[in-house]
């Protein structure tokens, strides 16, 4: 953290917390110093390390690819990249290939705990799309994981030794912009992000 800005940290909480308690007497500064602790834990706890996401030891000779969808894989020209990325060489028997699928869970499924709707969800897209990588040739496992692109990558290096990891985003997925530009700075492993092309009007 740069010099500067722990002061700014340390004012933000603090000069709240003192006008409530002048405002609004003991119980404002008591209610603001609440809100103040809960807004810290909050932040704290959608932090995560910033290092290098570094795939387990391989234990085999197969080329270990991990393909993480957003959302069903279907596209000839997508599973066709996907690939090439997987086999450079066609030899489908020396690669393993696991799909994920992050659980997407909404805003008011998150607060009434219900995942359920997520988990389903993930896998269709994961039957989906294994079975359009079958088609191309392709066999592969599949697994659900955390809602978090980057978070579900993480947990799932841990035991899988991927040498490439793969993004497939729908084109409109903006959002996913945070999560390439911080698997592209942190993966160990090689990185390929598919794009899927815009439906048919």
């Amino acid at each position: 953290m740069d010099p500067w800005k722990l002061p700014v940290v340390v004012a933000a909480i603090a000069v709240p917390i003192a006008a409530a308690f002048a405002v609004g007497g003991p119980g404002a500064g008591v209610a603001a110093g609440a809100l103040a602790g809960v807004a810290i834990l909050v932040i704290a706890a959608r932090q995560r390390p910033e290092g290098p996401i570094v795939s387990a030891p391989a234990v085999d000779r197969l080329r270990h690819v991990l393909l993480v969808i957003t959302g069903p894989v279907e596209e000839p020209a997508a599973v066709r990249e996907i690939a090439a990325v997987a086999t450079p060489d066609g030899v489908e028997g020396d690669t393993e290939v696991l799909v994920l699928a992050p659980a997407r869970i909404g805003f008011l499924d998150r607060w009434a705990s219900d995942v359920e709707g997520a988990r389903r969800t993930a896998q269709r897209n994961l039957v989906v799309t294994v079975a359009a990588l079958a088609k191309a040739g392709i066999s592969a496992e599949a697994r659900v994981g955390d809602e978090d692109v980057v978070q579900a990558v993480e947990d799932q290096l841990q035991s899988f030794p991927a040498a490439e990891v793969i993004l497939v985003v729908g084109y409109t997925e903006a959002a996913e912009g945070e999560a390439v530009a911080e698997l592209e700075s942190r993966l160990q492993a090689g990185f390929h992000l598919v794009v899927l092309s815009p439906p048919d009007r």
